[in-house]
Formats: structure tokens, sequence, C-alpha cells
């Protein structure tokens, strides 16, 4: 059974930080490009970061450029989302995404930056 189950998600005030992880099974991860989407109510998802299938590519939303780092560990067949100096704009529900033949969602981890 495919799964993606987030966590580290919470809330913080802005300047801080978080770092959310999405552990895969059921699934040959290390073949599957890997995203971070995010999305709050009445609003498209939206892409936040992706890493390629071996780690040697990444690519960011411009809004979270500099502030936030994609990276993963196939032997653990986790990706991660390091996220500093996070805003207020920031808040959303983050949802992990993978991608090869077929594509699975994660059930997404909350994420509230607020002072």
């Amino acid at each position: 059974q495919v799964q993606l189950v987030e966590s580290g998600g919470g809330s913080v005030q802005p300047g801080g930080s978080l770092r959310l992880s999405c552990a895969a099974s059921g699934f040959t991860f290390g073949s599957y490009d890997m995203r971070w989407y995010r999305q709050n109510p009445g609003k498209q998802r939206e892409l936040v970061a992706g890493i390629s299938s071996a780690g040697g590519s990444t690519n960011y939303a411009d809004s979270v450029k500099g502030r936030f780092t994609i990276s993963r560990d196939n032997a653990k067949n986790t990706v991660y989302l390091q996220m500093n100096s996070l805003k207020p704009e920031d808040t959303a529900v983050y949802y992990c995404y993978a991608r090869f033949r077929r594509f699975y969602w994660g059930q997404g981890t909350q994420v509230t930056v607020s002072s």
C-alpha cells in the first residue's frame, strides 16, 4: 500500500523555522521526483519546491527561494523541507507529492506562522 506521511508541521512565530518530513512507503522512492505543495482554503494548491529522484536537481517557488530547502534521503525513503525565516504568508497545509509513472499525495500537515 502506497503511503506518504508528512510530519513536522505546527505553529511558529514569524522568523522561526520548521522542518517538514515526508516518509514514503509502498513504491520505489528512489525512482520518483518529489515535491512539496501548499494550499490555503479557497485557493489553488501551489508548488513550493521540487527535487529530482537522485537529488541532483531542485527548484523553488520565487516566494520561498533563499528561505526553504528541499532535500531527500533515499536510504530512508524520506523527503524534507527545511523552512527558515517563516512569514505569516507561509501559513498553509503542506502536502508531499511523488511523481514517476504514477503520482501520489500525502495527507498534509498544517503550518501556521503567527505572532
